[in-house]
């Protein structure tokens, strides 16, 4: 069991660490809302994580051909969410700093806790990649690969946990960061470099395919 739990946490930790749009977007939104509402973002996530983790222990070999027609599709249709949220808080900030009122932490989209989860929750649900990369990761373990039902979940909670664990770190480096940038001008630089960092790793989300 203690074998499965670190594998676990390598695979979860594996598919967190390296950070693109939507890890971009995470520590923006942070910086601008606030803990709470980063938190929430970090534990949606975390969430699809454990959701493609549970889908590629329960069957992922089986469910990738089923994913490979619509694989080009769901990235495009992240990369253009994930755009459009950059854009919308680049416009955001641009309209507060000229009315003088970006020195608030609430930029005016209104995030709370709840609809951050779900925000973050359906960015990452729409990279099928993740399911790929744990189904190739307990396919490549071959007869070590977790197979009763509490080694499974096992697995799947301990992948859970480092991805939420992860997210929970750039979620806080987007609370020191806000902390750090309160003056109008720091907010407004930020909010349009994160906007930036978002649309550019969107694009080459789509370029890698």
């Amino acid at each position: 069991m203690t074998a499965v739990v670190v594998a676990g946490l390598l695979a979860g930790y594996g598919i967190a660490i390296p950070v693109g749009a939507v890890g971009a977007y995470l520590v923006a939104v942070t910086a601008r809302a606030g803990w709470r509402t980063g938190a929430g973002a970090a534990l949606g996530v975390a969430t699809a994580d454990g959701v493609y983790a549970l889908l590629a222990v329960a069957g992922g070999s089986a469910l990738v051909p089923l994913l490979a027609p619509v694989m080009d599709p769901l990235r495009w249709a992240s990369a253009v969410v994930l755009v459009v949220l950059a854009v919308r808080a680049a416009y955001v900030a641009l309209s507060a700093y000229r009315t003088g009122g970006l020195a608030s932490r609430d930029d005016g989209t209104a995030l709370t806790p709840g609809r951050a989860y779900l925000t973050f929750l359906g960015i990452t649900i729409l990279n099928p990649m993740t399911v790929i990369y744990f189904a190739a990761l307990i396919l490549a373990t071959g007869p070590s690969a977790p197979a009763t039902l509490p080694d499974r979940t096992a697995f799947v909670l301990a992948a859970l946990v480092a991805s939420a664990s992860w997210q929970f770190l750039l979620a806080l480096g987007g609370t020191l960061l806000g902390r750090t940038l309160t003056g109008v001008r720091g907010r407004l630089v930020t909010a349009l470099a994160s906007s930036t960092l978002i649309v550019v790793l969107a694009v080459r989300l789509v370029a890698r395919g």
